[in-house]
């Protein structure tokens, strides 16, 4: 069982202001009971004594007790002898619900395992408050048949304002809401990628984009873009003829390699000069930790690319909501496009989405902290795994990590006998094999339970070295 505890002080950090309109002990009952509800307390994380509560919230031991006991009540506590009062989700925590890859083995995560496949974070704060005021909005679209293919209003106009914000003139009409960001990237092949193009990738890269790609019936020129500069990647556009690229220019998965306004401008120019389609994968654009890059999208240096957003990155996987930002020249065949792949994507959940962009386009401070404290619990790997290397992104979900031997499929088959899931270097090829000497480790789990995890990674690396 993992020691997770929260103390006096940050719990009351979490709690926030004090409702007035309430009982004092119902607002600390209903206040914890949303926390965990969006995923701040998890599962079997002790709360603080009452009488450490009592002293920081400087109320009666009776208003505590009260709180605790109704906690208790409804099931989302229990005490325990000798570890005090321990959060409970109702019915326990579904397992699984990691981000899916195109690996060897379709284990979805579930069981006792730490799942390092995916690359994603914890709920946004405030996700069950958003999708209760989303459901009194969703009397206002219930009267019609529901299918809004290209997005309901409001959140196609929250989405343009988004880049409007950044820098990139962008009108409604410029935005198709899709099921996530893969959906997006799908209909956009379809529409303007024909069978036996040439497209040039990115890699490593990201497995899922690379699939749709591939099967968009499209002939893949991979380009190495390890952060060395984009000489290469200039070099690629000029010769290979190709009729689009998939770009991805803000902390790339799994490199975490962000683009200057210089290099940006560059391949803008490249693409214009040969003819080339951008297609810009922004799904992680938002997601920085350290400090905003001082960069603008690459829709505002290149007028003719299409962008792909989602907002699984940096609000929750599970909302799987992403949007297509196109010129308005082509937005007309990828909405036809799309329709050959669904029909739109539900309401609930893009009401949902448009409320936390109103309030946030990129990540909360407190997911944006918990992100840096996980980075830092995996960063130990370096210690614990003595010739590993990596480059310190200041954004994105993951480490990508250089191996001193090329061992990375077996560290892989080693760490899945000791419960941790990990993808192999080979999966985020465009080939489909290579990159041995690489391994991703995300960070998107809590900081406790990947310091868990570190110990038991070095130890797979020790048996992988050897072939055992």
């Amino acid at each position: 069982m993992t020691d997770r505890r929260v103390s006096a002080p940050h719990l009351v950090r979490l709690l926030g202001p004090v409702d007035p309109n309430i009982p004092a002990y119902q607002w600390i009952s209903d206040s914890i009971r949303l926390l965990i509800a969006d995923g701040r307390l998890l599962h079997d994380t002790r709360l603080p004594s009452e009488r450490d509560l009592v002293t920081a919230l400087a109320l009666s031991r009776t208003t505590v007790t009260h709180a605790y006991a109704i906690l208790r009540d409804k099931g989302y506590a229990q005490s325990r002898q000798g570890s005090g009062t321990v959060v409970r989700v109702p019915g326990g925590p579904a397992s699984g619900g990691g981000e899916p890859l195109p690996l060897a083995s379709l284990d979805d995560g579930s069981g006792d395992v730490i799942d390092l496949t995916h690359a994603s974070p914890m709920a946004v704060p405030g996700l069950s408050v958003a999708y209760a005021e989303a459901v009194d909005r969703l009397p206002a679209f219930v009267g019609g048949g529901g299918y809004f293919h290209l997005g309901v209003p409001q959140l196609r106009e929250q989405i343009a304002s988004g880049y409007r914000a950044r820098g990139v003139p962008t009108d409604a009409e410029q935005i198709i809401v899709t099921v996530g960001a893969l959906g997006g990237l799908a209909a956009v092949f379809r529409a303007l990628v024909r069978p036996g193009d040439r497209v040039i990738a990115q890699s490593p890269g990201y497995p899922n984009s690379l699939g749709a790609l591939s099967h968009s019936g499209a002939r893949v020129v991979p380009v190495t873009d390890d952060g060395a500069g984009i000489e290469q990647l200039l070099d690629t556009i000029h010769r290979s003829g190709a009729r689009a690229m998939l770009a991805m220019p803000d902390f790339h998965n799994p490199t975490g390699v962000v683009w200057s306004e210089d290099e940006r401008a560059r391949v803008a120019a490249a693409w214009r000069e040969r003819g080339v389609i951008g297609i810009v994968d922004d799904t992680t654009a938002r997601v920085w930790l350290d400090a905003e890059p001082q960069v603008r999208p690459m829709a505002a240096h290149s007028a003719d690319c299409v962008s792909v957003g989602s907002a699984s990155k940096s609000h929750w996987g599970g909302l799987r909501i992403g949007w297509i930002r196109a010129p308005h020249n082509v937005i007309g065949a990828i909405a036809r496009a799309r329709l050959s792949l669904d029909l739109g994507a539900p309401i609930l959940e893009q009401l949902v989405v448009a409320q936390l962009l109103r309030e946030s386009d990129g990540l909360a401070d407190s997911v944006r902290r918990q992100l840096i404290a996980s980075r830092e619990a995996l960063l130990e790997l370096a210690t614990a795994c003595p010739g590993w290397r990596t480059r310190v992104p200041e954004g994105g979900l993951s480490l990508w990590w250089q191996l001193p031997q090329p061992k990375s499929s077996a560290l892989v088959t080693a760490a899945r006998r000791h419960g941790i899931l990990l993808a192999p270097g080979s999966a985020f090829a465009v080939t489909g094999h290579g990159l041995e000497r690489w391994v991703r480790t995300p960070y998107g789990l809590d900081d406790v339970t990947l310091r868990r995890a570190v110990p038991i990674i070095a130890q797979a690396w020790a048996e992988a070295k050897t072939g055992r």
